[in-house]
């Protein structure tokens, strides 16, 4: 059953491609690609949005991380929900549970991150391509065909390996491809590779969305004409700018921060603090200097923002009217049942009891321990720290 009408994902690139254009697409990144930042954007020409990455074994075991990590309204769509799994049990049920909320799903398979890697999640999961297709033909069979499943990837070296990847996930079912245009080794400061994603899409007949070192509407043009792209995929460059896809702006412009304002002040609690914080501090990097941004990184209340914004800007929030966040309901039987049947399977001595209230994961406290604030604004907007893949 589905809470809101769902939007076929197959039909949006169809439907693009028909007009000779592409989908133009907000990335999924952890912390920030989040129900307001998502409404943001979407007034400026953004097409489709992700949720930011959410751990399966957070997802499946907590409550509490289910309302920290994923919150939806009506106007919330297209959407799909990115998670990070290896395990088809906690991948399959989190898909279930999720499922009324969102239009489509996706596996990371690109989060270069150590803590990621270590886990044998994100990039890890490359070099298992076994278990890349075994979660992802495992979410194809159990979902109406109608319903996105997706992989994102980082292209790897022979680019072979990567060409081979993407024909068996087409062979598993998947509506798209996501593919970002450096590997796991290269840094932000190395060029993304457009010739590479360009003969992956030769080589394969699903849509294929291009990530990497979008800027600018100019930039995403070039790499539709040049990789032949079905989508392109904004993450750094959206976060500097939200007006990136309408091309009218080239930094963000005051009505944007604006539009930010009025959005999280309709918001009230349900957008946290430091989310609140970060996004203006992205978006105001080339609006005022850098002592004055020092200033804002340390203010600790909205109200404080909100004074700074009006001295600034002679801004104030304007109140506007927004649907009601989704109260989501999930379904946690399945989950529970299975894994009672592994505990039976393996002889557990000590079976994991499951129970919702009982913790919120490891994944979801190890990443709580990594969410440090950083004072210094330059490191701050330059830091890996916040997983902006």
């Amino acid at each position: 059953m589905s809470v809101k009408p769902k939007t076929n994902i197959a039909y949006l690139f169809q439907n693009a491609k028909d007009n000779g254009t592409y989908l133009k697409v907000c990335a999924p990144m952890v912390r920030y690609s989040k129900l307001e930042f998502r409404r943001l954007v979407r007034m400026y020409g953004t097409d489709l949005c992700f949720t930011p990455m959410i751990m399966t074994d957070s997802f499946c075991r907590s409550e509490k991380a289910r309302q920290v990590e994923f919150s939806t309204a009506s106007d919330d769509t297209p959407l799909i929900a990115q998670f990070a799994a290896n395990q088809i049990h906690e991948y399959l049920s989190s898909v279930e549970m999720i499922f009324p909320y969102v239009d489509g799903i996706d596996l990371n398979c690109g989060c270069p991150q150590r803590w990621a890697m270590q886990e044998g999640l994100g990039c890890a999961l490359l070099k298992d391509p076994e278990l890349v297709k075994d979660l992802t033909s495992t979410i194809r069979r159990n979902f109406p065909s109608d319903f996105s499943v997706s992989v994102k990837i980082r292209v790897q070296k022979p680019l072979a390996q990567t060409i081979s990847l993407c024909q068996q996930l087409e062979k598993c079912g998947v509506t798209f491809l996501t593919i970002h245009g450096r590997t796991s080794s290269q840094k932000i400061a190395e060029p993304s590779n457009n010739e590479f994603l360009r003969e992956v899409k030769q080589s394969i007949s699903v849509p294929l969305i291009a990530n990497g070192d979008c800027k600018s509407l100019e930039d995403a043009d070039k790499m539709h004409r040049i990789i032949g792209c079905d989508g392109v995929m904004a993450a750094r460059g959206i976060l500097a700018n939200p007006t990136l896809f309408s091309g009218k702006y080239k930094t963000t412009p005051i009505e944007c921060v604006q539009h930010w304002t009025d959005i999280c002040y309709a918001a009230d609690h349900n957008i946290a603090f430091n989310n609140f914080q970060h996004h203006y501090a992205f978006m105001m990097e080339k609006l005022i200097p850098r002592r004055k941004r020092a200033i804002f990184n340390s203010l600790q209340r909205k109200e404080h923002i909100f004074d700074f914004l009006d001295t600034e800007f002679d801004l104030r929030p304007e109140k506007i009217d927004l649907p009601e966040n989704i109260t989501c309901s999930y379904d946690e039987t399945k989950f529970s049942n299975r894994l009672n049947q592994i505990n039976i399977r393996e002889s557990k001595l000590e079976n994991e009891k499951y129970s919702s209230e009982s913790t919120p994961g490891k994944f979801f406290l190890e990443k709580a321990k990594e969410d440090l604030e950083n004072s210094d604004e330059e490191e701050f907007l330059q830091t890996n720290m916040f997983d902006i893949i």
